[in-house]
């Protein structure tokens, strides 16, 4: 699958891009050390934004038949995606909790989903609403629960320039959103032995 979509990467585009952009900050793009950077960058962003055109449906072809009706917590799942505001990454981890309602999935799975989402253009608000809504369609728990905490390097290495600051984003969905006691229960399992919360 990934070798279909990086033939929609246009990488002669990417890199006449890149060559344009070392002559217009000053560069020799001719010199030995940046001769091949126009080649790597096209291949770097064919690979940083793989989920472009990847179906997060494709991960999810096996649910199990399970009587468990309890909070399922996938916690600190490392992922990376890319600011579409600066096309500068942000790296973080997410938390991905749901309430089955008889079909559970393969635990896996929520990472594959979580990083179609991320391997995109992205806002961390949009990326954890898609990675909620998806499993609440597709699942159909009686809640689901994805909290996101990441470092973005548009505001630690420029601009602000505040290196350590974490963004924090949620989205609840179903019991999660609409019970008090649900919602304080998923928020404390995925940050026990944290001292937060």
């Amino acid at each position: 699958m990934e070798t279909n979509d990086r033939k929609k990467v246009d990488y002669g585009r990417i890199e006449k891009a890149v060559n344009e952009i070392l002559l217009a900050v000053g560069e020799d793009p001719s010199r030995e050390g940046l001769v091949d950077t126009p080649r790597r960058v096209a291949l770097m962003y064919s690979e940083l934004l793989a989920g472009t055109d990847h179906n997060p449906e494709d991960h999810i072809t096996k649910v199990f038949t399970e009587q468990y009706d309890e909070v399922v917590l996938l916690r600190d799942i490392p992922f990376f995606s890319i600011c579409e505001h600066h096309m500068m990454p942000f790296i973080g981890t997410a938390h991905v909790a749901y309430l089955p309602d008889g079909r559970v999935l393969g635990i896996s799975k929520i990472a594959r989903v979580l990083d179609c989402f991320a391997k995109r253009l992205q806002v961390q608000e949009r990326l954890t609403d898609q990675v909620a809504d998806f499993l609440m369609t597709r699942l159909q728990p009686k809640g689901v629960a994805v909290v996101i905490e990441a470092s973005h390097s548009c505001m630690t290495i420029r601009g602000v320039r505040k290196p350590g600051a974490m963004m924090v984003t949620s989205s609840l969905r179903g019991i999660f959103k609409r019970d008090v006691r649900s919602r304080s229960e998923v928020l404390s399992l995925m940050h026990k032995d944290r001292g937060i919360g």
